[in-house]
């Protein structure tokens, strides 16, 4: 049976022995395709942490944010994106051998929120895990991973590798181009992302991604054919609060000096009780 099937191509596409806690300075993880998550209202990367193999981001309840995915080689790529255990696009249970996007030699891109048609996504925000998207449709064991399964393309079917365009791998987003820039949230008929004050879950709550409001994200389809039914590459980033992270020893806390004891500190105070 054949593998050429039909997928999504973005039209919003770039031009161009003891723990060791790091924080990554390029926030990126992943060689053929590199995966960042970027807060939308600041338009920054999210800073990445590692323990023990893991990499881990620290989300603020309530804020937009969006998967940005970079494609490091000359030929075409499909990703398959899960976030809390779903497919972003096609919202089952995911697995590595269902719908994705298609990412052309060297596009960076940035999915912003899950798939509602081929012109809307509803925006992913961080969330308490019981208002997650997982966890409102009775799939709540995965929340707080982000994965990208990573396909390449048939040499058959492929065309030719193209040479890197310069710079183009570190273009910043074009709002202009993606078509999702903030003054489209208002076009929303879905439901609203909270604001953070209102959504802070508790210290011991778990972070999830919610199902925000409608964006415009258009879309077209292409067909690709895998070069192999296994992923070339899969990517996993975890993420939860600040608070938690810090909690759990992911981010480590500032060091301070211990104040040592002073011989002479003063006068004689009066004794307690």
């Amino acid at each position: 049976m054949s593998n050429r099937r039909r997928f999504l191509r973005l039209v919003a596409a770039l031009s161009g022995a003891g723990a060791v806690f790091t924080a990554t300075p390029a926030h990126a993880v992943g060689s053929l395709v590199d995966v960042q998550l970027v807060d939308r209202e600041r338009s920054q990367p999210l800073p990445t942490y590692q323990q023990r193999g893991t990499h881990w981001v620290a989300g603020r309840p309530g804020s937009r944010y969006a998967v940005r995915m970079s494609n490091r080689s000359g030929e075409r790529v499909l990703v398959v994106l899960s976030v809390d255990g779903v497919n972003a696009v096609s919202g089952e249970t995911a697995a590595t051998g269902q719908v994705g996007y298609v990412l052309a030699p060297w596009q960076t891109t940035e999915i912003t929120g899950w798939r509602k048609s081929m012109s809307e996504a509803a925006a992913f925000y961080f969330t308490a895990l019981p208002d997650s998207y997982a966890a409102r449709t009775d799939r709540p064991d995965n929340v707080g991973v982000i994965g990208v399964a990573v396909f390449r393309e048939r040499e058959t079917a492929a065309v030719l590798r193209q040479p890197a365009p310069p710079l183009a791998a570190d273009a910043r987003p074009d709002e202009s181009r993606s078509g999702e820039a903030e003054s489209n949230r208002d076009r929303a008929s879905g439901r609203a992302a909270p604001s953070a004050k209102s959504a802070a879950p508790m210290r011991e709550e778990r972070l999830g991604t919610g199902h925000g409001e409608r964006i415009y994200a258009p879309t077209t389809q292409t067909t690709f054919e895998r070069a192999s039914e296994r992923p070339a590459e899969v990517v996993r980033l975890r993420y939860d609060s600040v608070e938690n992270l810090l909690a759990s020893g992911v981010i480590p806390r500032p060091w301070r000096r211990p104040a040592a004891p002073e011989p002479f500190p003063g006068f004689v105070p009066d004794p307690r009780g």
